[in-house]
């Protein structure tokens, strides 16, 4: 089987990234792009959502693939630093790039809107 690499415009390739691993909490089945808040009581990631009350109201990382967590937690790859395309991030509940952008940029993940070349 061959598979090909296509690009998605998610993140500046010429820009550093700094990328680690994160546990995506059970009964989510996030898309690559999904900016993550972590839940503080199980130092869990899930969309991040402002209107939350559980730490995961707060940006903390971009994450890296597809991850179905639907039935389990699961263990994914995340971004904790760079620089991303606001066009193809998503977020929990009705959250967008300007609930989020000064907390992005505190942490070390810059965004700007870019159009595919």
């Amino acid at each position: 089987m061959t598979e090909t690499y296509t690009p998605d415009n998610l993140m500046d390739p010429t820009f550093p990234h700094i990328s680690g691993q994160e546990t995506i909490l059970t009964g989510n089945n996030l898309t690559r792009g999904t900016v993550l808040g972590k839940v503080t009581a199980s130092g869990k990631c899930v969309a991040v959502d402002d209107s939350a009350e559980d730490g995961s109201q707060t940006a903390y990382a971009v994450l890296a693939e597809d991850t179905n967590a639907t039935s389990a937690d699961k263990t994914a790859p995340v971004f904790l630093m760079g620089h991303f395309n606001e066009n193809q991030l998503t977020f929990g509940d009705d959250d967008d790039i300007d609930d989020h952008r000064a907390t992005l940029r505190d942490i070390g993940i810059y965004t700007t809107a870019w159009s595919p070349a």
